[in-house]
């Protein structure tokens, strides 16, 4: 089965913001779209099941509770100290 590759009128590349680069094709189960100025390429699934969720890194790791809701943690108190300033009178002579 031969992939017909169209090129999409007036759309732009998220990536390069580069116009009428952008082309798509399809199979039986996802709809390609990707530049060919500069290599960008996604997919989207054609029934409308949501994608499969990443695994963690240390690139993707989980969104970090809300700084104002009840379950973040409480900052430790910071102990203040003064700033003691030594300021050498001028000599004259």
């Amino acid at each position: 089965m031969s992939v017909t590759k169209r090129f999409i009128a007036g759309a732009v590349c998220p990536r390069c913001g580069k116009m009428d680069a952008v082309r798509m094709h399809r199979d039986e189960e996802r709809e390609y779209r990707e530049c060919i100025a500069c290599g960008f390429s996604d997919s989207l699934r054609l029934d409308g099941r949501p994608e499969p969720q990443e695994i963690n890194t240390r690139v993707h790791k989980d969104k970090p509770e809300d700084r104002l809701s009840a379950k973040a943690k409480a900052a430790e108190p910071v102990k203040a100290e003064p700033i003691r300033l030594f300021i050498n009178p001028d000599k004259s002579d």
